[in-house]
């Protein structure tokens, strides 16, 4: 701590001498480029803040500007003088760097900075001050705080106790009361901790400079306090309290092996939406096309990323792209809740308002840092900006933005809505991807070479690696190749190695393969392996992981089909018809009277074509829902969400009734006097009662329209079945209540055994519980027909088969769609193909025809037949080519190979049980131990804390970085307030069915709170004893040392020694199930054994190490040239465009996306010489112990 507080203080003084050359450059290079220089170069860029400041101290010269103004300053007039001065466009880059680096150390918290965001801030200091051509002082200062950073990771061990190296201030004036480096806090708030950077000697008390909150602060002495940092070396554990600090070690230092996700969100487990996240945690960059099929759950695969991506770093800021219609329904809203997230939804004007913001403070506004947009917010003037009109100021545009909005992630749902590229939305979504940290992008539509869409895609992911069609296509070549590769390595067949080695030189035969894969060092060192011959089973195993890296697409697409995943169950569908009554159809006929009346009076008239067709939608649902549904529309009570539920593809305006009101006034007559009787009802009382007599008596009930649900509810009540009604206006805590109640036995007095849906009442909960849907009207989108039926077929299901009711009337269109359409292309069958796009055309074509009132009825049932026959071979089609092109894609992976990687990637320190004895010894020790705190046997419990505890809590949980959740905010206001009681689970099922209930998970501030006291900087000592007939009796001496990857790929894994090779292969297995020893103690053992255990270590990690910077060095090289070789190209490309380009908007879109990928480039070329830098593993020992082992004698 001391030392990396020196590191503070000589980043706080580098800023300021960084401050000082800038203004000297500025005021050498900006006189001559202006003839007023200071009022037209510096004032008329500062913000009116800045000038106010100016003019009241009365500022003249740059060098009584503070950081921010200068940097603002040198930005605004970039291009006068790169120009003059023959700048790179890495320059630029570094130019903006500069500005995030000065507020990210303006805005610093308490707990500090990771070192290797203070690395990265250094190494920026030190280019820029390349750039502005500094003093060589400076440079060689920031050289030396960087090596002294470096060598400060390596002293930073438990039980280190070296001092850092004299790259850092030396101690001056031994009489002071404290010296540099000392921590120190202020008496006045002694929670604000800082370290003494300067010694300012004077009279009567000496002051002292304090870097403390992220700013230079001063102090007389008698207002200080040292810190007490005085520790014991050694610390004994017993089992428990070992337990808890390994889990402790996982939770404070994440690695790229461990999946955080894992019982981290309010969802089932299904092990192959885990698919994406292995692929997401290890691609070179954090970029993924998520392309599964229809059901799979590419919004919880979304979902598991955020939270892979929360468990690494500080995910601040998230942006969600959809269609329109998911906003509306709050799909990605409600979904978000299950990873404890609160997202707002942004309609024009907030988006506009956020815009605004943006340009004012260069911010994104605090409150809108988590959002959802809709495509159809993605204009002319939002890109562009608008002109000015009248007094109005122009509006400025998303191009306009300096700096633009850099999101930590943005996820893009159903993104083949941006494949056509001249669409403000696919300009929009580009611009926010350009800029974004990480992207996700999901979509149903199924993956094929030769598709452009495809290729548009991906080449918006990663403009960096697809840059054109010919490439694209060249990329997928050597793919079936390295497949074959993989597969003969894990055959492990005779011939295995002859076989991978064929199959690689063919990969590398290819156009792709000779220009790109022959030089990846992973190709080469997997080749050279096989022609050695003789490889090891460690070595062949890690050969599988680099070959299937060589896959050109494997970090950058997931596909996985339900037909992958395999059928969940059978269905089985049945067709109940239910004709009119003579009164029925009389009533139907007066209906498609007055609908001819009215379109022989009104043409083109859009709004009033879709109202007619949704009267006539709820007439063939049910004719007793008719009346109340005109009266709504009469009476302006319909909503927009119940127009969804009714038809996802449009919503109307309250004015469209107004021409045809005298008409829905005679139909509404007719409907009120039709007579009770009916058939409808009474064919779904007999199901319904059929189903009564089976021991799962569950039946769930699906109709588009409210009144139709309402009717049925009422009518269902007095029958005196245990009904229950949820439509999208309800309630989510009321949906879970309902749920919960529709789950229970039928023999429970509070269980429901039938639960009524509308569309979108339907959506976030899943009733694998039930085995039974009826469908007592039908969409016309096949999507909605499947997402129904997907509630009860999916993973988890306990029946073989599910049963599908479906009520159709004769003589209705719905009747004719659903009999030559719907039957026909197999959607109550089986789990749909084609993808959403084709799903799509499906439902647009449904309806073009189903609304085409000059067709006969003949025609209708002509077309509806043809439009089946056509789909259903371009289904079949596509789902063809992509089978042949599978390979292509996506590594081949059997489902025994993905549980076993999911096994690898689970920890046990993570598990429900590991995180509450951590929780439980926190608590004990905050809070006493002579109570129990967490209350209750089954997996809901109760935490019961004291006013005094929660007190102590809430000081501890302001330590931590400050988190944006819903958990953190919850968690601090249950802290604050006055009840002792707080619900609590630390298992994300029962999280589902309590989700008032706090959700006790890796992320969960409780937990962070917990791993922060425990992460002990003492040398831990443990004994322990185990079982076990693998390992001969006797006891054993061990270490745990942790490793830190510093290098292209950071990563840190615990790695553990013991005295014996065979203890060592199996140590972590034995440490979960072993138990407190207290007849073996390590204490007299002596240092010698440990030394020996060092020495072991030593050994091992020195081999490694030197692989490490190996490896580091060969893949920077590699993809130096490869980031090279692409950014000539795509630099290319964008120049063309950009000559080719006569409209001035479409100049200045290619201007900013030639910016974007300089600065893209110019990023990832310093990411790559800061990994080469820094290239080490860094090790050191969290643990020492004994482990006594008793079982199969010597």
């Amino acid at each position: 701590m001391e030392e990396k507080s020196q590191i503070y203080g000589a980043v706080a003084k580098h800023l300021s001498d960084v401050a000082e050359q800038l203004a000297i450059f500025i005021e050498r290079v900006l006189p001559p480029l202006f003839d007023d220089w200071w009022n037209k170069a510096v004032l008329n860029t500062l913000s009116l803040h800045q000038k106010r400041r100016l003019e009241q101290c009365n500022i003249t010269s740059m060098s009584g500007l503070d950081l921010a103004g200068l940097l603002r300053v040198l930005d605004q007039n970039w291009y006068q003088i790169s120009n003059s001065l023959n700048l790179t466009s890495e320059a630029r880059h570094f130019v903006k760097e500069m500005q995030t680096v000065r507020n990210h150390w303006a805005h610093a918290n308490t707990e500090g900075f990771p070192v290797d965001d203070i690395y990265r801030d250094l190494d920026t200091l030190q280019r820029f001050a390349v750039v502005i051509g500094a003093d060589d002082n400076l440079v060689q200062d920031l050289r030396k705080t960087k090596a002294a950073l470096r060598a400060l990771e390596t002293q930073s061990q438990p039980d280190s106790g070296t001092e850092t190296p004299s790259a850092l201030p030396e101690r001056k004036n031994d009489v002071a009361e404290f010296e540099p480096g000392q921590i120190v806090f202020a008496k006045s708030n002694p929670s604000s901790r800082g370290a003494v950077i300067a010694v300012l000697p004077g009279k009567p008390e000496n002051r002292f400079n304090v870097f403390i909150d992220g700013t230079t602060q001063t102090f007389y002495a008698s207002q200080l306090q040292v810190e007490d940092r005085s520790e014991e070396k050694e610390k004994s554990l017993p089992r428990d309290h070992f337990h808890a600090y390994l889990t402790a070690l996982q939770i404070k230092y994440p690695g790229l092996s461990t999946l955080y996700s894992l019982n981290a969100a309010r969802v089932d487990f299904i092990p192959y939406q885990f698919r994406p996240v292995l692929r997401f945690i290890r691609s070179d960059r954090p970029r993924l096309l998520i392309a599964d099929g229809v059901g799979v759950g590419k919004t919880i695969e979304a979902g598991l990323i955020l939270r892979e991506l929360q468990a690494r770093r500080e995910i601040r800021s998230v942006l969600i792209v959809c269609p329109r219609p998911l906003v509306i329904e709050k799909k990605w809203m409600n979904e978000m809740k299950r990873f404890e997230e609160r997202f707002t939804h942004l309609d024009g004007s907030t988006l506009r308002y956020c815009i605004n913001e943006m340009d004012l403070d260069g911010v994104w506004p605090e409150q809108h840092l988590k959002s959802i947009v809709p495509f159809s917010l993605f204009d002319e003037a939002l890109l562009y900006g608008s002109a000015p009109e009248g007094k109005r100021k122009r509006k400025k545009g998303l191009l306009d933005l300096d700096p633009p909005p850099r999101f930590d992630l943005v996820i893009v749902d159903e993104a083949h809505h941006i494949r056509n590229q001249e669409t403000y939305s696919h300009k929009a979504v580009k611009f926010f991807c350009d800029h974004a940290d990480a992207v996700v992008f999901l979509t149903a539509t199924p993956i094929q070479l030769g598709s452009n869409d495809l290729f548009v895609l991906l080449n918006t992911l990663r403009p960096d690696l697809i840059i054109d069609q010919e490439s694209f296509s060249h990329m997928a070549e050597p793919n079936p190749f390295i497949n074959q590769a993989v597969s003969a390595m894990r055959s492990q067949t005779p011939e295995w190695q002859n076989l991978a080695m064929e199959a690689l030189d063919q990969a590398a035969s290819t156009p792709w393969g000779q220009a790109i894969l022959r030089h990846n060092p992973d190709f080469v060192r997997v080749r050279s392996e096989l022609l050695g011959g003789g490889v090891t089973h460690e070595n062949r195993i890690r050969m599988i992981s680099d070959t299937e890296g060589m896959h050109t697409f494997a970090g950058i697409i997931n596909r996985t089909r339900r037909r992958d995943i395999g059928n969940f169950t059978v269905r089985k569908p049945e067709t109940v018809v239910v004709p009119f009554t003579p009164a029925q159809q009389l009533l139907h006929d007066e209906l498609l009277r007055i609908q001819a009346e009215i379109f022989s009076q009104i043409h083109n008239g859009l709004n009033v074509k879709f109202m007619m067709t949704t009267i006539r939608r709820q007439a063939a649902s049910c004719l007793f829902g008719l009346a109340p549904f005109l009266e709504s529309i009469l009476n302006r009570h319909m909503d927009e969400l119940s127009w969804e539920e009714a038809d996802d593809t449009g919503v109307l305006q309250d004015e469209a009734i107004i021409p045809i009101e005298s008409q829905i006034q005679r139909l509404l007559k007719a409907a009120l006097t039709l007579e009770a009787i009916d058939p409808k009802l009474e064919a779904l009382r007999s199901i319904i009662r059929d189903k009564q007599s089976l021991p799962n008596n569950k039946v769930m009930l699906f109709s588009s329209f409210r009144h139709t649900l309402s009717y049925l509810f009422d009518h269902l009540s007095k029958d005196g079945f245990r009904v229950a009604l949820v439509h999208g206006g309800t309630p989510d805590e009321d949906r879970v209540t309902l749920r919960a109640r529709f789950e229970k036995p039928k023999d429970d007095e509070d269980c429901l055994d039938l639960l009524l849906f509308s569309e979108i009442g339907c959506e976030g909960l899943d009733y694998q519980f039930c085995d039974c849907i009826v469908n007592y009207d039908l969409p016309w989108n096949p999507m909605r027909v499947e997402q129904r039926i997907g509630r009860i077929d999916r993973n988890g299901q306990k029946s073989e088969s599910v049963a599908i009711v479906n009520l159709i009337t004769p003589g209705t269109v719905d009747a004719d769609i659903y009999e030559r359409c719907l039957v026909r292309i197999g959607v109550f069958n089986n789990s749909l193909g084609g993808g959403e796009e084709i799903l799509g055309e499906i439902t647009r074509e449904i309806k073009n025809i189903a609304e085409n009132y000059e067709l006969s009825e003949e025609d209708r049932k002509g077309k509806l037949q043809q439009l089946s026959d056509n789909k259903i071979r371009l289904i079949q089609e596509q789902e063809d080519l992509e089978q042949k092109q599978a390979e292509l894609f996506g590594i081949r992976l059997p489902q025994d190979q993905l549980n076993r990687e999911i096994a690898e990637a689970s920890s046990f320190w993570l598990s429900p049980d590991s995180l509450r004895r951590l929780v439980t010894l926190y608590l004990q020790d905050v809070c006493g131990k002579d109570q129990e705190f967490i209350l209750g046997e089954k997996q809901l419990k109760t935490l019961r804390l004291a006013q005094e505890s929660r007190a102590h809590l809430l000081r501890d949980f302001q330590q931590l970085p400050r988190q944006t959740t819903s958990a953190y905010r919850e968690w601090e206001n249950w802290l604050k307030g006055g009840s002792q009681h707080l619900p609590i689970t630390f298992e994300s099922d029962c999280a589902m069915e309590h989700p008032k209930a706090a959700f006790i998970m890796p992320l969960h501030p409780l937990v962070k709170q917990a791993a922060q006291l425990l992460d002990n900087k003492q040398r831990i000592i443990c004994s322990l004893s185990v079982m076990s007939n693998e390992i001969p009796a006797g006891r054993y001496e061990f270490a745990i040392y942790q490793w830190r990857f510093h290098g292209i790929r950071e990563d840190l894994v615990l790695k553990p020694i013991a005295s014996t090779a065979l203890v060592t292969e199996h140590l972590g297995r034995l440490l979960e199930r072993a138990a407190d020893c207290p007849d073996v103690t390590p204490d007299g053992l002596g240092s010698l054994v440990w030394d020996n255990l060092d020495a072991q270590h030593y050994s091992s990690w020195n081999d490694a190490r030197t692989r490490h910077i190996q490896k580091t060095q060969e893949m920077a090289e590699y993809r130096r040239e490869s980031l090279s070789t692409s950014q000539r190209a795509r630099i290319a490309l964008l120049d063309e465009q950009l000559s080719q380009a006569t409209n001035e908007k479409i100049q200045k879109m290619r201007r900013s996306q030639i910016a974007a990928a300089e600065q893209d480039y110019a990023r990832r070329i310093q990411d790559l010489d800061i990994a080469l830098e820094r290239a080490d593993i860094v090790a050191g020992p969290v643990a020492y112990g004994v482990i006594h082992i008793s079982g199969r004698a010597l």
